[in-house]
């Protein structure tokens, strides 16, 4: 895959905060970090104007500290807000926003194995639209899927549900991809839902609140992350189902964080 060519120079150039969710992920989350600094989007920018923060769910193993020594700004997720986290990925985004800086926050997941730099940068590119308040990633997938297919919850759950009732995120490959970028300022203005609702809870929400073009989708080529037993994916299709249902004012009830603008 070529890396796509960088933002215009007439563009202007946001500060870039990524944020790396992490539970637990010392044997993944140093080489996701390197590839996070080396993006033109975090290297390249002004001094100070771009990081890379790691969100600390308070792993057991090794991942705080193997993450500073690769670089990230290692932030506890307790240290962000006063209030008991939630457990939950969703927990850690929020607070992640909240710690970020940047105009532009990139999310990527802690166990992605083959992350390159670009794909930072291919992230934030289309932000130079100032009609686009969200991107998200597009890929193939792993060994024997084929296609843009995504992954069992995707295509099961996710999927089926957006076409019946947001038929207008009909076109997003990959709905509940770890990689996308959100304007901060419109984060602020979003509740998170606990868990792995998360993802597909921000893409509806800036849909419905955002203008006629404020969702994007960016190729990131082939992604390979580590597969999870089905066992762990049933939870993770019913928050998500909830998800869907609940921004569809279907009566589903989902936990959730309420906008930071609104705390």
């Amino acid at each position: 895959m070529t890396p796509p060519e960088s933002m215009p120079e007439s563009a202007p150039v946001p500060a870039v905060s990524v944020v790396i969710p992490a539970l637990n992920e010392e044997a993944t989350v140093a080489h996701v970090i390197a590839a996070c600094l080396a993006s033109e989007a975090v290297s390249g920018a002004a001094a100070g104007a771009g990081e890379v923060l790691v969100i600390d769910s308070d792993s057991t193993d090794a991942t705080a500290r193997v993450a500073a020594e690769a670089g990230a700004k290692v932030v506890n997720w307790r240290d962000v807000d006063p209030r008991e986290p939630v457990p939950g990925k969703g927990e850690a985004l929020w607070r992640g926003v909240r710690a970020a800086r940047g105009d532009i926050v990139v999310f990527v997941d802690a166990d992605v194995t083959n992350v390159e730099p670009w794909w930072i940068d291919a992230l934030v590119a289309p932000f130079a639209d100032p009609r686009i308040e969200l991107v998200k990633a597009t890929y193939t997938r792993d060994e024997g899927e084929h296609g843009r297919g995504g992954g069992r919850v995707t295509e099961l759950t996710a999927k089926p549900l957006l076409r019946a009732f947001f038929p207008e995120l009909g076109h997003i490959d990959q709905p509940l991809a770890g990689e996308y970028a959100i304007r901060r300022s419109m984060a602020l203005e979003l509740p998170f839902v606990a868990g792995y609702g998360v993802d597909v809870g921000l893409l509806i929400d800036v849909a419905v609140k955002g203008a006629s073009i404020s969702t994007a989708q960016t190729d990131l080529g082939h992604r390979t992350h580590r597969n999870r037993p089905l066992a762990e994916l049933a939870p993770m299709a019913d928050v998500v189902a909830r998800t869907i249902l609940n921004r569809a004012s279907l009566g589903a009830e989902v936990d959730q964080r309420p906008p930071w603008s609104a705390s």
